[in-house]
């Protein structure tokens, strides 16, 4: 827990960059026009001096601290900072308490929690009648969705801000505005290109603060020369030479990019769905669970279409079990391109879900006599197994046996396509209703 005052001077010159150069206006904030541009809603509440509380939602580096400082800064509020590793319910009472007494004098105190989401159910509890009454306006900083994590109770008194991943010229404009403040490199002079500038603001993938850390390691790094650092696309090549990807493996992301694998599979886009297994696989994803994921997928979305696709995606994932990655990177691929232009038909699912609700309904339906087992006298004798009709015996393998329950004849649940293999599946299933409904009538 943290309490700031937001006119002192307190810009050290042995913090990071990014603390040395946080904006501390609108106007020097870079991105997020869908809510700060003019006319925008956010930019409108600021203001209007009409604040509510608030969840700012998105991605590591976009601005979430920063902003959440402006506005207490731009509307003369008194600004404490929680954090959900180290604070407690004792700390955030005592807290809300000093915020209902400064509001009883005219006070308006911004509360802001970073990572909001690792606070647990209790920690969020304890906001919510302050939030209510007006005593605090919270604004919440979170990568995840808030509608996980979030207590329902809370979430529903908050106005949730979706903030984007920063754009190149975004960044570019960022570490411009960086090496114009005062405070940045006071005492050198740092000459960098366009060119660098692109080459910085591409690696920082979207993230603020990867790009002026990455630009402050740069210029330490440098040679110096009569207080002047030179940095260009060759003297920035050793510090940017591999991308980090945004990938959590227990978050949102991971749901998001599992989602889009399958879904490309689906739409039989092959190039689209290896992009998707990679980025998976580069972000550290566990090669068992996408090979589980691509068993599945196989009875889903292609089922007797193609019925390869199955042992295929078995064998894969057996592979993955005596390889490991790097190894099996090689497997999944041949795996998801297998798939992506397999046949597709999804009446395996459909069956699974019509013949649940089915069983969800009418419990538990009584098993024919003619199918059921006998083996006792007492239960030959109760008419089990009477009047059964053994397949083999005929011609063509059919009988005019009931095997449904009663309360349930006539309802079907596969519904073959035309797809692949699928065909003759519907080719057979036509012939043997064809059959029943020519001999159950002699019956």
């Amino acid at each position: 827990m943290e309490q700031e005052s937001l006119f002192a001077n307190a810009n050290p010159q042995n913090s990071p960059l990014a603390n040395r150069v946080r904006p501390q206006t609108l106007a020097d904030f870079a991105g997020q026009q869908h809510l700060l541009g003019p006319g925008k809603i956010l930019r409108e509440l600021i203001d209007a001096d009409q604040l509510s509380s608030m969840i700012f939602w998105g991605p590591p580096g976009v601005g979430k601290t920063t902003l959440a400082q402006i506005i207490a800064k731009q509307t003369k509020s008194h600004f404490v900072t929680f954090s959900a590793v180290t604070s407690g319910i004792k700390d955030i009472r005592k807290i809300m308490e000093e915020a209902e007494m400064n509001r009883e004098i005219g006070e308006r105190t911004i509360v802001f929690v970073d990572e909001i989401h690792r606070f647990n159910k209790a920690q969020q509890d304890a906001f919510l009648p302050f939030v209510e009454r007006g005593s605090i306006i919270l604004i919440g900083a979170t990568t995840e969705n808030p509608s996980f994590e979030i207590n329902s109770a809370l979430l529903s008194r908050c106005k949730v801000f979706v903030l984007k991943e920063l754009q190149v010229a975004d960044i570019v404009t960022l570490l411009q505005n960086a090496l114009r403040n005062p405070n940045a490199f006071p005492d050198l002079t740092v000459n960098i290109d366009h060119a660098a500038l692109q080459l910085l603001a591409k690696f920082a993938n979207g993230d603020a603060r990867v790009a002026l850390n990455t630009l402050e390691m740069a210029v330490l790094n440098a040679q110096h020369h009569n207080q002047q650092v030179t940095l260009d696309p060759a003297a920035l090549s050793q510090l940017i030479n591999t991308k980090s990807l945004r990938y959590d493996k227990h978050g949102e992301e991971h749901y998001n990019i599992i989602s889009a694998l399958h879904k490309s599979m689906r739409n039989s886009d092959v190039n689209a769905a290896i992009y998707w297994l990679t980025r998976m696989l580069t972000g550290g994803e566990d090669p068992l669970y996408i090979a589980r994921r691509l068993v599945r997928f196989a009875s889903e979305d292609i089922g007797l279409a193609d019925t390869r696709a199955l042992s295929l995606t078995i064998d894969v994932f057996q592979a993955c079990q005596f390889l490991g990655m790097p190894e099996c990177n090689v497997h999944l691929t041949e795996a998801v391109i297998y798939l992506s232009l397999a046949p597709k038909s999804n009446a395996v699912y459909a069956a699974t879900e019509a013949v649940k609700a089915d069983v969800k309904q009418t419990g538990n339906e009584p098993v024919p006599l003619q199918i059921r087992n006998a083996p006792t006298g007492l239960m030959k004798d109760l008419g089990y197994g009477a009047d059964y009709q053994y397949a083999h015996d005929s011609k063509e393998k059919l009988t005019t046996m009931k095997t449904m329950p009663a309360a349930l004849a006539g309802h079907e649940y596969y519904t073959p396509t035309e797809q692949g293999n699928e065909k003759r599946f519907k080719q057979r299933l036509d012939f043997l209703q064809q059959w029943h409904h020519e001999h159950d009538q002699e019956k």
